[in-house]
């Protein structure tokens, strides 16, 4: 993401609408998080400091958003769960996204690109009795 607070403008007829970029990217993690398979989003250094460091959480790790006119493109960088077959779940992801941003904002998304950065081995928690 951009480092200053950026927005999507689109008119109405009652005036003008912004949707942050940051909110695209909410969106985009919320919706990618919804897959069976994905592990987690994998964050970028600046945020992984912050967050250690006690700052706020970044809803949005991973997640890049850019904006031309009313076209999104996309790029996100997420860890898939081991058993799953990356294509497969990398797939659903861009649907998931696309989707969500377009059905939620009403913008054209240009494109999404999947960036694996590895595995993830989470154990499952055992049911207790």
């Amino acid at each position: 993401m951009a480092d200053g607070k950026e927005y999507v403008s689109r008119p109405d007829e009652l005036g003008n609408i912004h949707i942050s970029e940051e909110v695209l990217a909410v969106i985009a993690a919320a919706a990618a998080m919804e897959v069976e398979g994905v592990g987690s989003l994998s964050a970028n250094l600046g945020s992984d400091i912050a967050e250690l460091l006690g700052g706020k959480k970044n809803l949005s790790k991973g997640i890049h958003i850019t904006v031309e006119e009313e076209s999104v493109r996309v790029d996100l960088s997420l860890f898939i769960k081991y058993g799953y077959t990356i294509i497969d779940v990398a797939k659903q992801v861009q649907n998931a996204v696309y989707n969500a941003i377009e059905n939620t904002s009403g913008l054209t998304v240009e494109c999404i690109n999947v960036h694996v950065a590895g595995v993830s081995f989470e154990r499952e928690a055992k049911k207790q009795a």
